[in-house]
This record gives structure tokens, C-alpha cells and sequence, in this order.
């Protein structure tokens, strides 16, 4: 039997709205855009330089991400995408001070996305959270402006903070108050490590941070003390193979620079829970559907291996116990 990743229900923990701009969305704005053009300023290149080459790529869709209709319609956006790939929850996340320029304020740009979330959650049929970024290159004031948005809204969306960007050029040490904050007023705390770093990345974070997800954490595997970590804490790693071969991260371990020997089906097999993600969807030029097919046709794993992983991501969510439960008998049936 043909494997058609359609028929899986899907929960989607790690996707950013700020890289998952379709080019309907962006002509919508950029009347005279072309595919090729949009290809060549969204898109990344098949083999970045690193990740700050990748990250580079954001930059045009932050251009955009500046007025409140504009921001509005990028929920949209993502929700027709993630409809598209049969998500019935995803967590997605961005980072509010980035979105500044013109006049907005963080509140502003929080709540037009939480409005949004509400509406298109509604007309999709996707459960959704919001989780909110700083970002390694903020100072601890931005990180801090951030954790205190985190704590505002946690009653209306928002489920968690999160740490992204370049973790192999700026350090933890200006975020760790924001995220001691978080944690005492008993919110969800999150983060990107062993991306761009390797395995000490990871240990480092999960020490310092005590934190219960991890965005990527796919370097873990070159140390095993840090591999047994993650299984004796059940820390989830969200994996996402196609933005990880594109940024390069591998590049002082070589092997794992083509897909067919990413570490994912690794990582599943000595019992690290994991789910698997887009991230940037267009930065990337990734739909979630697209990338069970690459696990399929690389690793083989069939409709099973994704029901597990799938409700791996369920249970690691920041959701409701009462929609875990619900969603779980969804995502155990093929549609």
C-alpha cells in the first residue's frame, strides 16, 4: 500500500510564522512579485552557509510583518497551510519585538495574532497556542519585555517563551532572568539548542533553562551522556530534518549532511521523544505532508511510527489535558 501522509491527523509544534509566508500571501501585498523573484528572496538556498545564512532569508517577511492587517492575514496564511497538511494542533511561534517598526506596540502585535489565532482556529478546525520568542542576539531588557508578555497573556493563548535564533554566536547568560520569570509565575518555558551547537549546547540548556521541549536538539547524538538525558527527563525534541540539512548544522560532522542519514530515525530508535516539524516552512520550502514522505521514502516508517510521533508531540504540547484527550482518538485513526 502506498504511504499517503494525508490520511495522518498531525500535531505541529514547531513552526514560526515569520518564515512560513506563501507566495499568494506575499503577491497579496507585492502586487508585482514574481514566483522567481519570490523564490530568490524567500526561499533558501538548498545549502546554506550556516544558520545565520538561513536566518538571513527572514528578513523580506519581516519587511512585510509591520501593520496589523498584514499580520492578521499571516495567521490566515499559516492556517489554510497547516489545514493543507490535516494539523488538527500546532504551536506557533514568533517573536513580538521584531514587528515594531511602524508604530505597533508588543501588546498591539500580540493581541492582532491571538485575535487572529481565535478566528481562524474557529473557521480551520485547528487547535492552536501561541508561543512567544527572544531571541539569542536580544539583550536581557528585550528578553525580559518578552517574559513579561508571556506572563500577560497566558490566560488568553500564549503557552510558552521560547529561545530561537543563533545559539552558536550569543550566549544564554542574557536570558536566563526572562526565563526564571516565566517558570515562577508557572508558565511553560521552551527552546532551540543543538542547532547550530553541538550536544554541550544541549546539556547547557536543559541545566540552565529547565526547560521540557527542545527546538531541534538533533546534536545531542554526539554525545551519548546527553542522548540518556534526554530519555531520563523524557525531553521532547522537535525535530524538523529539512531545515536542519538546508542550515548545514552538520558541518563539522559531515556524514549527516544528506537526508538519508539525518539522525531522526536514530533518535526514535533509542527511544528520545521526539515529533517531527517544518519549523520555516518557506525559508525552508517544506510542508509537513512533504516532509513524512522524505522520512518515509529515507527510513521507512509507516503509519505507526508517525501515530507515535505524532502523539509524542500531543502529550509534550501545552494544551489542555481535556483536548489531549480528545485529539488523542483523532490522531490514532487514519482520516
Amino acid at each position: 500500500m502506498n504511504f499517503n501522509p494525508d490520511l495522518l491527523r498531525k500535531v505541529e509544534l514547531h513552526t514560526h510564522l515569520d518564515c512560513g509566508l506563501s507566495y499568494h500571501f506575499v503577491k497579496k501585498f507585492i502586487p508585482d512579485i514574481t514566483r522567481k523573484s519570490f523564490c530568490e528572496k524567500y526561499i533558501a538556498a538548498e545549502k546554506c552557509h550556516d544558520l545565520g545564512d538561513f536566518l538571513n532569508k527572514i528578513i523580506p517577511s519581516l519587511d512585510l510583518l509591520q501593520k496589523r492587517d498584514v499580520i492578521a492575514d499571516a495567521v490566515e496564511d499559516l492556517f489554510i497551510q497547516l489545514k493543507s497538511d490535516n494539523v488538527v494542533y500546532a504551536e506557533i511561534r514568533f517573536a513580538p519585538l521584531l514587528h515594531l517598526r511602524l508604530g505597533l506596540n508588543e501588546r498591539d502585535i500580540v493581541e492582532i495574532v491571538l485575535e487572529a489565532m481565535k478566528n481562524y482556529s474557529i473557521k480551520y478546525g485547528i487547535a492552536a497556542g501561541l508561543i512567544l520568542c527572544t531571541l539569542r542576539n536580544f539583550s536581557e531588557d528585550q528578553s525580559l519585555r518578552t517574559a513579561y508578555l508571556v506572563n500577560e497573556y497566558s490566560n488568553y493563548g500564549v503557552v510558552a517563551l521560547d529561545l530561537a535564533a543563533d545559539e552558536a554566536r550569543y550566549p544564554l547568560s542574557a536570558h536566563l532572568n526572562a526565563f526564571r520569570m516565566v517558570l515562577e509565575n508557572g508558565g511553560n518555558i521552551i527552546a532551540h539548542a543543538g542547532e547550530a551547537k553541538g550536544a554541550e549546547s544541549v546539556r547547557e540548556t536543559i541545566n540552565k533553562l529547565n526547560i521540557s521541549r527542545i527546538g531541534h536538539g538533533v546534536r545531542s547524538i554526539e554525545d551519548r551522556d546527553v542522548i540518556e538525558l534526554l530519555i531520563e527527563r523524557n525531553i521532547h525534541l522537535e525535530v524538523c530534518p529539512t531545515c536542519n540539512i538546508i542550515c548545514d548544522i552538520y558541518d563539522i560532522c559531515d556524514i549527516y549532511d544528506i537526508y538519508e542519514n539525518h539522525p531522526v530515525n536514530f533518535l526514535k530508535e533509542v527511544g528520545v521523544n521526539i515529533g517531527i516539524n517544518t519549523d520555516a516552512r518557506t525559508v525552508a520550502n517544506i510542508t509537513l505532508c512533504e516532509e513524512y514522505l522524505r522520512i518515509n521514502r529515507y527510513f521507512g516508517w509507516q503509519y505507526s511510527d508517525f501515530i507515535e510521533t505524532n502523539l509524542n508531540a500531543l502529550h509534550a504540547s501545552f494544551s489542555s489535558n481535556e483536548l489531549k484527550s480528545r485529539l488523542e482518538k483523532e490522531i490514532m485513526r487514519l482520516s
